[in-house]
């Protein structure tokens, strides 16, 4: 699995013009499943992405966890993430799951998170979705598992 984070002060998810998932202070994370991905892999970056350092504490340093800052976590599936840009012009998504294992891995990864985090929200796998945040700092990180 790949995952952008990044720090922000409010993200939004919208499907036909209908707020699905919404957070103020917290983390977006844009995660893509690969084909040899398991539930092993979900739950390593479910745990690195609420442990990960990447908010700032009383001396301004990028030492809190989003479990110390009890802040918000939006997880939206973006499989162009798994892409293959190494050769040409057009993106190979060869690394990337089937459409049927992807959404069977982030419904996984969402139950997960429901049971790990009090304040998450996700986007819609399949869907086309309208992102929008304010990235802090900004602040973006990729993590694998």
């Amino acid at each position: 699995m790949i995952t952008i984070i990044q720090r922000v002060t409010s993200a939004k998810v919208v499907v036909d013009h209908i707020t699905i998932g919404q957070i103020d202070t917290g983390i977006m994370a844009l995660v893509a499943i690969e084909k040899l991905d398991t539930e092993k892999e979900a739950a390593r970056l479910l745990e690195r992405i609420l442990n990960y350092r990447i908010f700032a504490d009383e001396q301004d340093r990028m030492n809190l966890s989003l479990r110390d800052i009890n802040g918000g976590l939006l997880l939206v599936p973006q499989f162009t993430l798994a892409a293959d840009t190494d050769k040409g012009n057009r993106p190979s998504f060869t690394p990337a799951a089937t459409p049927e294992y992807g959404q069977q891995m982030f419904k996984l990864l969402q139950q997960l998170a429901i049971k790990a985090w009090p304040q998450v929200q996700f986007g819609q796998f399949g869907a086309d979705m309208l992102v929008s945040l304010v990235n802090n700092g900004p602040v973006t990180f990729t993590l694998r598992s």
